[in-house]
């Protein structure tokens, strides 16, 4: 490898890519390479083993996906399924093919049973059915785990996985219909402020708890993770579960952080539920043990972050 390596970010218009970007570059030893879509699909397997022919990569962050929340999930699950598995097994097999040795795959809470016992564990991976309304993108996940786990095994290589929970920040995805709860609620308490409506309904019942995470600590983690010394990652992983959980290990109710959400935005109207429409998976709390040990913890508490996000939102596509 070279004494600057040349990094690869997959997805790095992405919120979490981006992010990681904006990590490598502030730490300034690495020489980031990007590709933004309309000169690498990465659906193409051609064109990424093009790439990877030509482009000398020393590591790989795959952060690129097809993401959304329930509503998308569920109205394009075969948009969902395949392209994200598209993306995974071109990127890692043409990596390896051309010879790349360290690569970091990102992945997501949903991996893991909809009524895995709290916090889940690693080991809580495929031991019972999946929440159905984002069955599809969780399935290519596993795959894209299960993809690293076995080129390790197979050709000795270091191909490591973090399934963050649910992030947010700068570059989210603020739209209406297809973002997941965070942006969607800043976006719908920011609009009922504009117009001045008397109360914002939220999906479901509000009881369901959830984990959030400020997308610059997940960037954070996922460097860290990728530059520990093999040895010292693979003795708090194991063989065939060799992922490790990124959270913030603090949960608060889907009503709790719309009252969050209206107070940093200012809204002083009434939150309503829907409980006809979805709550998902009842909770999902993340257990962070394996990667505390290994010396890493997030430092934007959520208030902090959801201020920040508002303030990304306004500056994107606020008005």
């Amino acid at each position: 490898m070279r004494n600057t390596p040349r990094i690869f970010v997959a997805g790095h218009r992405g919120m979490v890519g981006s992010a990681i970007v904006r990590k490598l570059k502030a730490e300034g030893n690495a020489e980031v390479v990007t590709k933004p879509r309309a000169e690498l699909d990465l659906t193409d397997q051609r064109a990424v083993r093009d790439f990877f022919s030509k482009e000398k990569i020393d590591q790989v962050y795959l952060a690129a996906a097809k993401v959304g929340g329930i509503n998308a999930n569920n109205s394009y699950p075969a948009d969902f399924i395949y392209q994200n598995l598209m993306i995974e097994t071109n990127v890692i097999h043409e990596a390896w093919r051309a010879g790349v040795r360290k690569l970091l795959l990102l992945g997501s809470s949903c991996i893991y049973p909809r009524l895995a016992p709290q916090p889940m564990t690693e080991d809580a991976l495929l031991t019972g059915p999946l929440e159905p309304t984002n069955e599809p993108y969780a399935i290519a996940k596993i795959a894209g785990i299960k993809l690293c786990e076995s080129y390790n095994r197979q050709y000795g290589i270091d191909y490591r996985s973090v399934m963050p929970t649910n992030l947010y920040g700068p570059g989210d995805n603020y739209h209406p219909e297809n973002s997941h709860v965070l942006p969607a609620l800043i976006r719908r308490f920011h609009e009922a402020k504009v117009a001045k409506t008397a109360s914002v309904v939220i999906w479901g019942t509000g009881e369901p708890k959830r984990e959030f995470l400020y997308v610059d600590d997940m960037a954070a983690a996922s460097v860290y993770v990728m530059n520990l010394p093999v040895e010292v990652y693979q003795a708090h992983t194991k063989p065939m579960q060799s992922h490790l959980n990124v959270g913030s290990e603090q949960e608060v109710s889907i009503a709790e952080l719309a009252g969050l959400v209206r107070r940093v935005v200012g809204y002083s109207g009434d939150i309503v539920t829907d409980p006809s429409m979805p709550d998902g998976a009842p909770r999902k709390l993340m257990s962070t043990a394996r990667l505390n040990k290994l010396g890493w913890w997030p430092t934007v508490a959520l208030e902090d972050g959801v201020r920040l996000a508002y303030e990304d939102f306004l500056s994107t596509v606020g008005n």
